[in-house]
């Protein structure tokens, strides 16, 4: 499978941002050891780019880069293994420069005006972000003027909404905070939770 089907496949992205490169790196073993393979590590956690080099060496693993917001840091990103970024913006730039080295491109949008530059720009997903600001049914609103595009909604996802987004039009979720609550130790049922509502709510469809 190429990297948009085995994201497509997961149903999850998860996102690890930690207060430092060991955390970091316990919390992707932890998710990984739990299950959900798809992982997106943000430059705001210190030696992202190490933690990203050691998850790409793994077999099975699909590993990106989030908060990309200059196109220097999509090379950066290939050089560590990365096979899609994420950016918190629409910024055709670095759109550019992620489909010219040749990974997904995930921006995140919030307006129409968004979606439309993002997708001229090159977009392959489409990332509502903060997805808990905006709702299900802004979703639904963006999704009726660009009814084939992919979506991502991040940031304030529940176990209990999952269901709710992917009947609004989610093809993935980004899953990050709740996935830590409780700590390092709590990930893999947490992990689990989601798993469990992911599948059931991509059965529904």
């Amino acid at each position: 499978m190429n990297v948009l089907e085995r994201l497509l496949e997961s149903g999850a992205v998860a996102i690890v941002r930690g207060p430092d490169q060991e955390n970091g790196q316990k919390i992707a073993d932890a998710i990984l050891g739990a299950g959900l393979t798809c992982i997106e590590v943000t430059l705001t956690n210190p030696g992202a780019l190490d933690i990203i080099t050691s998850l790409a060496r793994r077999d099975g693993v699909c590993v990106g880069v989030g908060t990309v917001l200059d196109p220097a840091d999509v090379v950066r990103a290939k050089a560590a293994g990365a096979a899609f970024i994420v950016s918190p913006n629409t910024d055709p730039e670095v759109i550019s420069a992620t489909k010219t080295a040749g990974l997904l491109s995930i921006p995140g949008i919030a307006t129409a005006s968004d979606v439309a530059i993002a997708l001229k720009a090159g977009a392959d997903v489409l990332k509502l972000f903060p997805a808990s600001t905006y709702g299900t049914s802004h979703l639904k609103a963006l999704r009726d003027p660009f009814p084939r595009s992919l979506w991502c909604p991040t940031g304030g996802l529940t176990v209990d909404s999952i269901g709710e987004w992917f009947t609004a039009g989610a093809s993935i979720v980004g899953l990050g905070g709740p996935l830590i609550r409780g700590g390092v130790e709590q990930i893999a049922d947490n992990v689990q939770d989601f798993l469990n509502a992911i599948g059931a709510a991509k059965r529904k469809q």
